[in-house]
């Protein structure tokens, strides 16, 4: 066995449980969901369907709960659509939803080409650094000129969960090799 192979995810993980960890002793919040591993069509339909029902059952205002439906979704369809394959050809990546009074704490990550990092970086601190009528600006003409990167994405998701989170973005990178990063960005919703 080629022990790359072996370290890929075990790193993924290991990050994933240390956020586990770390959230819970730091923030006093409680888990919501959590999940590490594939994260399929069927699996991100249900559980966006079972947070809002979850939701709800917690009191949120329905505008919360469409703006963490709305978070989910772009971002469990960022990992989906766009996360790097590991060596065994998975997919891999965790997903977090912490909940505290004040807020909900969404964490997600996953396995980028080191190659893409430099220009993820750099989207995400321009966007972090946007005030809320430049966001919508941008976010209207990427609609209207119809603009794609070289992944085939237009770069919306991201522009997305920042303006509905209403809340900079944090991000880390990882390198875990010289092919690939794990990259994880967390975002906080105020309840």
């Amino acid at each position: 066995m080629n022990t790359q192979n072996s370290i890929i995810v075990p790193d993924i993980r290991n990050l994933y449980l240390s956020y586990l960890d770390k959230t819970t002793r730091d923030d006093n919040s409680s888990i919501a969901v959590n999940h590490f591993g594939v994260f399929s069509q069927d699996f991100i339909n249900g559980i966006a369907s079972n947070v809002e029902e979850m939701m709800v059952t917690f009191g949120d205002q329905k505008k919360i709960i469409k703006r963490a439906f709305s978070i989910l979704i772009e971002g469990l369809q960022n990992i989906r659509l766009h996360a790097s394959k590991d060596d065994f050809g998975r997919q891999l990546g965790f997903l977090f939803m912490f909940k505290s009074k004040q807020s909900y704490k969404i964490v997600l990550g996953n396995m980028v080409l080191n190659d893409q990092v430099g220009a993820l970086v750099s989207y995400l601190e321009n966007i972090n650094q946007m005030e809320k009528e430049n966001l919508k600006e941008m976010y209207c003409k990427i609609l209207t000129e119809g603009y794609l990167y070289q992944s085939g994405s237009a770069g919306l998701g991201f522009l997305l969960v920042r303006m509905k989170s209403e809340n900079p973005l944090h991000f880390r990178i990882e390198p875990m090799d010289e092919k690939k990063s794990l990259f994880s960005v967390e975002v906080v919703l105020n309840r």
